[in-house]
């Protein structure tokens, strides 16, 4: 795995693992667009498990379009980082994550335009620069990536 930052993960080793790819997707104002899954209280990057036969940039590009509206060419993906973290949804679970950056900075209203799609069931613009953002976030989002964007900030 390339980097990782925060805690280790509280599910054993031996937990099962689930293949995701997931998108960073900022706006104008520097807020991260999560999600959360219908029958979920989690908020969460936008992504999913791979179909079979994809590579972790085409999940990304089709998880993107799918869940938040935003068409991106794989070409212009940047991978932060090969992320592991306890899953959010599935207990005793580790998520095995594959997590890039969209380039560019995207308008909020035209990124929602037609969201939540079918299994989101809601979608918040978050500012993780300041804080506490009184919601609950994943474990992949709060002690892996939000740590690799601040590094890649400095």
């Amino acid at each position: 795995m390339s980097r990782h930052h925060g805690r280790v993960p509280d599910t054993s080793p031996d937990a099962p693992v689930i293949h995701v790819s997931a998108v960073v997707i900022t706006d104008t104002a520097g807020r991260i667009l999560t999600v959360r899954k219908r029958g979920t209280s989690t908020f969460m990057l936008p992504g999913g498990k791979f179909e079979s036969g994809e590579s972790p940039a085409d999940a990304a590009v089709r998880e993107s379009a799918e869940e938040v509206g935003v068409i991106v060419d794989a070409a212009v993906l940047e991978l932060l980082g090969h992320f592991r973290a306890d899953a959010a949804n599935e207990p005793d679970h580790l998520v095995d994550a594959h997590v890039y950056v969209v380039a560019g900075e995207h308008d909020a209203a035209d990124v929602l335009a037609g969201v939540p799609a079918s299994e989101i069931d809601e979608v918040r613009w978050l500012d993780l620069r300041h804080g506490d953002v009184g919601v609950p976030l994943a474990p992949l989002l709060t002690d892996r990536v939000w740590p690799a964007l601040a590094d890649r900030a400095r």
